[in-house]
């Protein structure tokens, strides 16, 4: 276009015009190459790069260029010219280094990013290794509570754990022993075969809750002896003459069936069902009997104050002991409440990371077009922070004039 404007007018006139014109020419053919190459590139990555690192420092040079030559056609009509060409000069100084800066806070932010990125992942190994630390060391800190809470001075806690693994023996006996009748009694409700693990995994805890609690009624049958009170003697008779009818018909009876054949082989004498009860029965007293009289009076009331969490008779006064508190989360979190302020001044700081690059090279090319307007620049660069760019920016008022924030015109 400016090529064909000197065709229409006189030609004592086209050369003056082609010499003023030829500044436009080159800024023209300059600005052409230098954001042709700021916005071109082989692949899709160049471009990227290109884009985010050269072209707003290219776009503030062409800028600067074409305010620059517009205001060299301004200087004969200037007054100012000194102060004018400095404000100039500096104008270029600024955008020099808002150029420099703007690559400096993008490394700046790159850096600031990659170490927030390890301060997570550290916060999520520590985290991390408190979770597994939590898993291998709150069992033993419940156990502990436990044991500061019940296994005092005087509670029989040996015999406590006697009276646990007896039952749980006496409960994997009789699972090995009545697991063929329960398989096929389950065999029959379903109408299909039932796996051994999984008639072992509910057999196994029925027969613990009901050995642990023959225990248990031996132990109320004897507190109600003590008691003399007749019906209470009575009830619990009746009551422990049920569990031994249970536990001789459904599980010692297994027991005496199993090893009944030896019996006869050995003697050669067939036994009945009258003598199957009572071998059964006679296995069973002498069994309890002699556990009961080993740990079972001693571990059944610990037992049973455990399961209702009453300190054991004999015992010492508890101490007190301070609740478990849960500082697996509750001290992350009361940490997240406490820095909810710090967050958002990151959260700023961030910002202004991202922000303060590319408002400096807009300030930078501001100023030039002030400059060419008023003759001198409106904003002091470089910007510290977000709070500087606000109280740097002009206000209109009401009478048409630009003010800062602060007042000054």
């Amino acid at each position: 276009m400016l090529a064909s404007i000197p065709q229409a007018i006189p030609s004592t006139w086209q050369e003056a015009l082609r010499f003023l014109s030829s500044p436009f020419t080159w800024i023209l053919d300059s600005q052409k190459f230098l954001l042709g190459f700021a916005v071109t590139g082989n692949t899709g990555w160049e471009i990227l790069l290109k884009a985010l690192f050269i072209l707003l420092p290219t776009a503030l040079l062409v800028a600067a260029l074409w305010c620059t030559v517009l205001s060299a056609y301004t200087l004969p009509f200037r007054s100012g010219r000194g102060g004018f060409l400095i404000a100039m000069v500096m104008s270029w100084w600024d955008a020099l280094r808002m150029m420099v800066f703007y690559w400096a806070g993008l490394v700046r932010f790159v850096v600031v990013v990659l170490s927030w990125l390890w301060g997570l992942l550290k916060l999520g190994g520590s985290l991390f290794i408190r979770f597994i630390k939590f898993i291998f060391t709150r069992p033993f800190a419940l156990l502990d509570w436990a044991t500061k809470q019940y296994f005092q001075p005087g509670v029989p806690w040996l015999a406590f754990i006697f009276i646990l693994f007896w039952s749980a023996l006496e409960a994997t006996i009789f699972t090995f022993t009545l697991r063929p009748t329960v398989s096929e009694l389950f065999a029959d409700i379903i109408g299909g075969e039932v796996s051994g693990l999984v008639v072992s995994l509910i057999l196994w805890p029925f027969l613990f809750l009901i050995i642990s609690g023959s225990f248990a009624a031996i132990q109320v049958l004897g507190e109600a002896i003590k008691s003399r009170q007749t019906s209470r003697i009575v009830g619990m008779v009746i009551a422990e003459a049920a569990v031994m009818f249970f536990e001789v018909v459904f599980l010692y009876r297994e027991l005496i069936d199993a090893i009944t054949p030896w019996i006869s082989s050995q003697t050669g004498v067939q036994l009945g069902f009258f003598w199957t009860l009572a071998l059964a029965s006679f296995g069973w007293a002498g069994v309890r009997a002699m556990t009961w009289f080993l740990f079972g009076r001693f571990g059944t009331p610990a037992l049973l104050g455990i399961l209702a969490r009453q300190n054991i008779a004999g015992a010492q006064g508890a101490s007190a002991v301070a609740p478990i508190e849960p500082d697996f989360w509750k001290g992350p979190i009361d940490a997240l409440k406490r820095e909810a302020t710090w967050f958002k001044q990151e959260a700023r700081e961030v910002f202004g990371l991202i922000s303060l690059p590319v408002l400096q090279l807009l300030a930078a090319g501001g100023n030039f077009a002030i400059v060419v307007i008023r003759g001198h620049p409106i904003f002091t660069l470089p910007f510290r922070n977000l709070d500087a760019v606000e109280a740097a920016t002009p206000q209109m008022t009401p009478s048409g004039k630009h003010v800062l924030p602060g007042g000054a015109p």
